[in-house]
């Protein structure tokens, strides 16, 4: 009992301090038994969990988190990026409008970063966007071994041509 305790109170003090959790939710299809690579997630912890908000317009995509799922959560440390703890999850989606979906929103728009919209983003939220419960359960996981990097996702931002043979003097050049 007393080590299902510090487990809890490890990942509530842990999941709290970190502005950045690693979420890796259930098997896809399309990813194989391996279930989707883990997603780097803003969060906020209220009420006993981790609240993430996203999967609409300009907010971060939540693959493989699918209501009533599992996942599991690195939690890192805020001030060396280190793995702290892991811990396993069941994903809820908050129904918008809800009295928890509320709380939860209340708490995110205040730790949501340059939002593009101010005082109308809970509304796009409400349109557009999904907010999930990461709800531990369990004790947590033994750490994983090695650095669990993957390659980057593929995306049409890159760049095509290199730089011009220029510009390292047209910047030195502005420095004087």
């Amino acid at each position: 009992m007393t080590s299902e305790l510090l487990d809890r109170a490890l990942v509530e003090e842990a999941t709290k301090k970190s502005g950045l959790i690693w979420v890796q939710g259930g098997p896809s299809p399309d990813a194989g038994a391996q279930g989707v690579p883990a997603q780097a997630l803003w969060h906020v912890w209220h009420e006993g969990a981790a609240c993430v908000v996203g999967d609409g317009p300009g907010e971060q995509p939540l693959p493989g988190l699918v209501d009533g799922g599992d996942a599991v959560v690195t939690v890192r440390s805020k001030d060396k990026g280190g793995r702290i703890v892991t811990w396993p999850a069941t994903v809820a989606e908050l129904p918008p409008g809800s009295p928890e979906w509320e709380g939860a929103v209340a708490e995110l728009k205040g730790k949501r970063l340059n939002a593009p919209d101010g005082e109308e983003m809970p509304e796009r939220w409400r349109r557009e966007c999904r907010v999930l419960r990461l709800e531990p359960r369990g004790t947590t996981v033994p750490l994983p071994d090695g650095s669990l990097a993957a390659p980057p996702v593929p995306t049409p931002a890159t760049t095509r041509h290199p730089i011009p043979a220029a510009l390292p003097r047209l910047l030195r050049r502005k420095r004087r």
